[in-house]
């Protein structure tokens, strides 16, 4: 064209507009080249950073792997300490590479802030398929890549950071819990096992002396008292343990069992003291100073001496099979007092059945003295309360022990204590 017009003056305007063009296409040229070099120079590096993000990657997803293998919480200190040393050890390595990850993410940052927004792919000009990428191409394709891990990397980064907090959150608490109540079990044990050492020293009752019952009731009351404490503990612990069910932890095999083993033992110490207690009582009261155990030899086969709720005494014969109240003795006392009635005079009469009464229960060895003594002994000489059985009991035990004494071959304490009484129940109370 600029040929065709010769030297006019739209040839020149032209050839100018010509050579400018191709000074900027040149320049144009140039910098793409220039933008081409530099893109396959930092693409190596852009490589590696992508490859570091990779590693980053994997890296993360094998901490996370491992930190789901170690839930749920254990479920006893030794299995909840090593979930607390893998927190611990997790967490410093999380700082370690903190400064790894953070830089990778910052760098690609930069790299993908020189980068255009990513524009649909133009059409081929060829339909035959490129064999080798473009730089342009290779960069965008290294964009898209970075990219995409880096949000990945950040993403799990800030989520394995958040869960190992929460986690170790946790573990430190179901392990401080877990510490308490197991701490508090080991206490309560000592405390269990010095009860149970005493009271597997106890005798049994039928081996212990009639006269160190009393003492053996005294000693077993403190022993209950001394022990009441450890309800306590044994409380605590039952609270303790209930206070894990909201921290989704649930206590071991090992640990559930030793906890019900306290509380059966506990339950059990309770009950064996109790039942010690009742027979030591059961005994004093069969057997100590104020039974009438003693008096049982009063009577000889086929009879037998019982006792009725209110403390009175009855007499089974088990020949016949039928009960009365009087003793065997005294019926035959009375029935021979039958062979005075031919006594003609009644003064007479009565006398001498009183003197055989008096001769038979051996009223005629005490002494009025002796009685009043007895008497003052007992606080009976002021006395305007009623008397019980076992009172009179003790009266007459004390009056007649005196008498044997002194007249060994003649007193029978039982026999004499017994049919005292008989007479006086019969006299007074009929």
């Amino acid at each position: 064209m600029v040929k065709a017009l010769g030297n006019s003056e739209e040839a020149t305007m032209l050839q100018h507009r010509l050579d400018d063009m191709n000074q900027r296409w040149n320049d144009l040229k140039a910098k793409s080249a220039s933008i081409r070099a530099h893109l396959e120079a930092s693409a190596e590096k852009w490589n590696r950073l992508l490859a570091s993000l990779e590693e980053l990657i994997k890296w993360l997803n094998m901490k996370d792997e491992e930190l789901k293998k170690q839930m749920p919480l254990g479920g006893d200190v030794p299995a909840l300490q090593l979930q607390y040393d893998h927190c611990k050890a997790l967490r410093r390595e999380l700082k370690e590479k903190e400064y790894s990850v953070l830089n990778a993410v910052d760098q690609a940052r930069v790299f993908l802030a020189d980068q255009p927004i990513e524009a649909p792919e133009e059409p081929r000009r060829s339909l035959q398929s490129k064999t080798e990428l473009t730089p342009e191409e290779r960069a965008q394709k290294i964009a898209k890549a970075m990219r995409k891990q880096s949000s990945e990397v950040k993403e799990k980064w800030e989520s394995l950071n958040a869960v190992s907090s929460n986690w170790q959150k946790q573990v430190d608490k179901a392990l401080e819990k877990l510490k308490d109540l197991q701490g508090a079990m080991d206490d309560l044990d000592v405390d269990m096992k010095e009860a149970e050492a005493v009271r597997n020293g106890w005798k049994p009752v039928g081996d212990l002396l009639i006269d160190s019952l009393q003492d053996h009731i005294e000693k077993t009351m403190a022993f209950r008292e001394e022990i009441a404490p450890i309800n306590l503990k044994v409380k605590a612990v039952n609270d303790l343990s209930s206070q894990l069910s909201p921290l989704d932890l649930h206590p071991s095999l090992k640990m559930s069992r030793q906890l019900d083993d306290l509380n059966m033992r506990w339950k059990l110490l309770q009950v064996s003291v109790e039942d010690h207690l009742k027979q030591l009582q059961e005994a004093h009261r069969d057997f100590g100073p104020c039974s009438q155990h003693f008096l049982s030899t009063s009577v000889q086969l086929p009879w037998q001496r019982s006792i009725s709720h209110n403390k009175v005494p009855y007499y089974i014969n088990h020949q016949t099979q039928t009960t009365c109240w009087d003793h065997p003795k005294m019926t035959e006392l009375f029935q021979s007092l039958a062979d005075l009635n031919n006594v003609r005079f009644s003064a007479y009469r009565t006398a001498i059945k009183i003197r055989r009464l008096q001769k038979a229960l051996c009223l005629d060895l005490l002494e009025l003295n002796t009685t009043n003594e007895v008497f003052k002994q007992h606080k009976l000489n002021q006395n305007d309360q009623l008397l019980s059985v076992p009172d009179v009991i003790n009266c007459l035990t004390t009056t007649y022990d005196g008498l044997e004494q002194m007249h060994k071959d003649l007193v029978n304490v039982p026999l004499c204590v017994d049919m005292c009484l008989n007479w006086l129940l019969n006299v007074y109370d009929t």
